[in-house]
Parts: structure tokens; sequence; C-alpha cells
């Protein structure tokens, strides 16, 4: 459950076609102290902070300089939304490391089940898997409370990193099935390993199921969620070319 980042402008998110953009399912208000507002924030936090050493990580495996500055500039913007989050916790008498600390096993346990092994799979990841973890984020933000939607949308902010990965993506795909093939599969991956590990996350934290619960309506509309993130990672890998 986590965003990535524009290399340019340290954003979180890939695009997708303005088609996907229909919208949550009309949900309730969630108040403004409601315990899963401060779940939400400690798991987005802990979710910028491992997004900041994955990056870290992961432009070890870039093939040039211009790739590993893109992959630094996105480390950089994880770091920056991390301290935004970091804020607003403390703004609500709340220390960051406490609040995160219980979503980490499983934020972990996905990063180490879709560990990239090729700079393909490094970039599949970035625009597909942390889009994913964004679109969640956002089918409930309408329902926050102003000041908290703000900062979920300013942590999930800018997204004009597409160029970067969807360029070398697609090049690749076209240049070799072999590699098509392997990379289609990872992101049915990616796919399965995000839903899985944002429905333990929602089993193990009650207060984060009310809040989603409240945000959607009803189990349907938590069902209807999940759907609609799969319509959008399919829209995303045919950004690609992996279709």
């Amino acid at each position: 459950m986590r965003t990535d980042s524009d290399p340019q402008h340290g954003g979180s998110t890939p695009n997708v076609p303005s088609g996907s953009d229909a919208g949550p399912a009309t949900g309730g208000t969630v108040p403004g102290d409601h315990p899963g507002i401060i779940s939400l924030l400690g798991v987005l936090a802990y979710g910028e902070i491992s997004a900041f050493y994955r990056l870290v990580d992961d432009a070890r495996m870039a093939p040039t300089l211009g790739d590993r500055i893109a992959m630094a500039s996105m480390a950089a913007a994880e770091m920056n939304h991390f301290e935004v989050l970091e804020a607003a916790l403390a703004e609500r008498g709340r220390d960051v490391l406490s609040v995160t600390e219980p979503f980490a096993a499983a934020l972990d346990a996905y990063h180490a089940s879709t560990l990239p092994s090729t700079w393909m799979e490094v970039l599949v990841k970035t625009y597909v898997a942390d889009g994913l973890a964004a679109d969640f984020y956002r089918e409930i933000a309408h329902s926050l409370p102003d000041d908290i939607a703000a900062t979920v949308r300013e942590v999930l902010a800018e997204t004009g990193h597409s160029e970067f990965v969807v360029t070398e993506v697609m090049a690749r795909v076209a240049a070799s099935a072999a590699d098509k093939d392997r990379l289609m599969l990872w992101g049915r991956r990616l796919l399965g390993e995000a839903i899985t590990q944002a429905q333990f996350v929602l089993a193990q934290r009650e207060e984060l199921t009310e809040l989603v619960m409240t945000a959607s309506g009803d189990f349907n509309g938590i069902v209807a969620l999940f759907d609609r993130m799969q319509v959008r990672h399919s829209e995303r890998m045919a950004i690609l070319g992996l279709v």
C-alpha cells in the first residue's frame, strides 16, 4: 500500500487514462476524531519511508546516470512526503515511530515478496504497483476531513513521471516478446500481492476497516473499490504495452 514518485517533480503515482476517473462510490463522512485517521496517516508514513529505501536500493540496477538521478529524485520526494505526514501526526500529538510501527510487517512483506530482479521489473513496479496504493488512498480521500484529505492528496501529488517509465518499458517490450511475457506475469504478481497486503492490513486494524467502510458505504462498496483498483491496474499495464 504505497505510492511512487516523479523523477522530475517528486510525485506519487502514474497517469492513467481519463476513462478510469469514474470516481469512488459515495460513502459517509469520516469524523475528525475517528481513530482510523491516525492509522491512515501511519500506514502512509511507513509507506513513504519504506519507498525511500526501496528506491535507493533499486537505483543500484539503473543502467545509466540519468536513470540513477531519476531514482534519487524520487527517493528525495518520498522523504519529503514522510516529513509532511510526520508533521501532520505531530499536530495531533502523535509520534510517527509509534504510529507507523504496526504497519511495518505487512508493508515489508509486500516489498520482500516483490523484489525486482531486473531494471525493467523496477520500472514496472514503480509505475504500476505503487499506483495501486495511491488509487486506494484516493478512493477514501473524498470522505476524510478537509485537512486530512489535503494531506493525503499532497503526498500523492504530482504524476508526471510517466514519460520516464513508459518510454523505457515500451521500447523493451516492443523489442522482445519474451521480456513482454515476463513483465506481464510480473504485473499480475504485483497486483495480487498489493491487494493481499491491503486486505491483511484492513483485517488487522479494525479502525482502518471502519474508516474504509464509511468512505465506501458498506462491504459491497469495499469490494467495488478493489474492483476499480484492478481496472486501473489494467489501464496502466496497457499504457506500458503489456497487454
